[in-house]
């Protein structure tokens, strides 16, 4: 048969798939989301998230030397308080959980970048994202305490912030507290097309953040939504972001690859709890190839057009990219 075009031409053995390769990936784009808790001597296992752990600060050492190791040096902190308020006081006390996790990590492991995320959900006694004004989250009320935590983190250390509220011009009011205090170097990746997911169940168990009524619609997108997604990043660039974030990842590449090809900032994509407790479930019973189904996964969110990965398998994949599995 005379085939001038034979695609398998370029598949033909290992060395040749890896040089044709159209996406590569690397561990200097892998985040690594770390919980960090009030207590001392705890590294206590999230059920619902086998292999992860909520970490009292003493006992966070041992794992940033386990991502030290593997290579993962981009670390993303959210806290766990023991004391909630209506308010929210302990996202931007000064020595706040995470306030004083940065502080203790940026002194012993200075090489880590630091990146916090910035919400109320974990510090109020109604699980909301915001300040209350009856039962509905007070949006503008809001943007100043969310300025605040943000300052409050880079005080501490922080490298670069994550607002993860989905307020209404936030963006625009950390961008102008930041500055207004000398950090005009400080960057924000902005959760900019969040969905409201069913995907998020097992981080709300493992922060304690799930709403005490109601749910997060009215200011979380809706799902059936494609063209918002895209109105909400644009939005954020315009009022400073400097990387614009897809969540949660696997069921909505067709936004990371929309938005990458519409921004000129870069995009992160984060594989939710979820996504993860559903492949440690599948593995367990033998189901399917676990380090293959994670590869594959990530590799998905690259090729869609991220350039950032956020995930809680950063440590495996960075291990598969070090034995070239993956890459």
């Amino acid at each position: 048969m005379e085939l001038i075009q034979r695609p398998r031409r370029l598949r033909g053995s290992e060395t040749l798939r890896k040089l044709v390769r159209e996406t590569r990936m690397d561990k200097s784009s892998l985040i690594y989301p770390v919980f960090v808790k009030e207590g001392t001597g705890i590294k206590e296992e999230i059920p619902s998230m086998e292999g992860q752990y909520r970490y009292s600060i003493d006992m966070l050492e041992q794992e940033l030397e386990a991502c030290k190791k593997a290579g993962v040096t981009s670390i993303m902190l959210f806290g766990i308080p023991d004391h909630k308020d209506e308010i929210g006081s302990g996202a931007y006390a000064e020595n706040g959980i995470v306030q004083r996790a940065l502080r203790m990590a940026k002194e012993k492991y200075p090489e880590f970048y630091y990146i916090t995320d910035v919400c109320m959900c974990e510090y109020t006694s109604h699980g909301h994202c915001g300040v209350l004004c009856d039962h509905d989250v007070d949006n503008d009320a809001t943007l100043e305490l969310l300025a605040k935590t943000a300052l409050s983190h880079v005080k501490a250390g922080a490298d670069m912030v994550a607002p993860s509220d989905m307020m209404d011009g936030r963006i625009a009011a950390i961008r102008e507290m930041l500055d207004a205090n000398g950090y005009t170097n400080i960057p924000i990746m902005a959760y900019s097309v969040k969905y409201a997911s069913a995907f998020y169940g097992p981080f709300r168990e493992a922060a304690g953040s799930a709403p005490s009524f109601g749910d997060r619609k009215s200011y979380q997108m809706d799902f059936h939504n494609r063209r918002e997604g895209m109105k909400e990043a644009l939005l954020d660039i315009d009022e400073g972001a400097d990387i614009v974030m897809v969540k949660p990842a696997m069921s909505y590449l067709d936004l990371v690859a929309d938005i990458s090809m519409a921004v000129d900032v870069p995009v992160a994509a984060y594989s939710v709890s979820g996504e993860y407790a559903m492949v440690k479930a599948a593995a367990k019973n033998g189901w399917i190839d676990e380090n293959r189904i994670v590869a594959e996964m990530a590799v998905s969110a690259y090729r869609a057009g991220a350039q950032i990965y956020i995930t809680y398998y950063a440590k495996e994949l960075a291990r598969m990219m070090d034995e070239g599995r993956i890459g």
